[in-house]
């Protein structure tokens, strides 16, 4: 059976216990927390109480993020990112999220790559010290710097980094970056959303586009489950929702329960 968690994103006007209560309702086996929201991280919670918090509840922190532009490195960036180490590691998180620069900047063939690879060899004896996994999210959008999972794969095989680093195969991203193989032995995490609208080109969708799966979706969420369970891959899978129209919800319970419906009985269909 799917894995459900949940990405605070999803529910971003919650506060940090109200989150947890969700996804313990949900059934969720972990949750995923933020430093990009308008709340502190689990709202000034000192991160071993939140840690424990979440633990007595029967889930796990997936990730806190997010480093971002990661691939940007400096001595400013590896002082960010121990920072959110510590922060992990003193809440019992299993891993940080690394998120690559997404300003049309540093994308040149052979830049990006050299970028890259000096990010993990910096990162890794800092993961390892705090024994964290660094989570790659690869971001599709034509912008990014690290837009594909082949190099980003190429990149953690190349600096020694298979296992301290591991992949989020997003749903979204994957389309926007025309689909492309599947790494399940490197994957950390899956994160879902799904695009209902059905006039936007897959160039114009952006995060706000990002809604809960149900059976309008564009991106083809249950295929791209369905395909990394056939490889083997049973890890877990968190809902990451960007859209207004999705954090203004009175009843995300309803709404998440009926997307979790939908998804296992969608992929029970295709198992079957």
């Amino acid at each position: 059976m799917t894995a459900f968690a949940l990405n605070h994103m999803t529910v971003a006007k919650l506060g940090y216990g109200a989150l947890l209560n969700l996804a313990a309702r949900l059934g969720c086996v972990g949750v995923e927390v933020r430093n990009d929201l308008p709340q502190p991280l689990f709202d000034g919670m000192d991160p071993a109480a939140a840690g424990h918090l979440a633990r007595g509840k029967g889930l796990r922190l997936l990730a806190v993020a997010e480093v971002k532009r990661f691939n940007d490195w400096s001595d400013t960036k590896a002082t960010e990112a121990l920072d959110l180490m510590r922060i992990a590691k003193a809440a019992g998180a299993g891993a940080v999220s690394l998120i690559p620069r997404n300003d049309n900047l540093g994308t040149g063939n052979g830049e990006r790559q050299a970028a890259l690879r000096v990010a993990l060899k910096a990162l890794k004896p800092m993961l390892e010290d705090h024994g964290l996994v660094g989570m790659v999210e690869p971001l599709g959008f034509e912008i990014c710097a690290l837009r594909y999972k082949s190099e980003a794969v190429e990149a953690i095989e190349a600096t020694g980094g298979t296992g301290r680093f591991k992949l989020v195969h997003d749903t979204f991203h994957h389309t926007l970056a025309h689909g492309g193989p599947l790494f399940p032995d490197h994957t950390g995490i899956v994160h879902i959303s799904g695009v209902t609208d059905q006039f936007v080109t897959v160039g114009q969708m952006t995060d706000a586009h990002r809604v809960l799966v149900d059976r309008a979706d564009r991106l083809g969420n249950v295929d791209q489950l369905a395909a990394l369970a056939a490889l083997g891959w049973t890890g877990p899978v968190s809902f990451e929702a960007f859209s207004p129209l999705v954090h203004a919800s009175a009843d995300p319970e309803s709404d998440l329960s009926a997307s979790i419906a939908f998804i296992r009985e969608a992929l029970a269909r295709k198992a079957a």
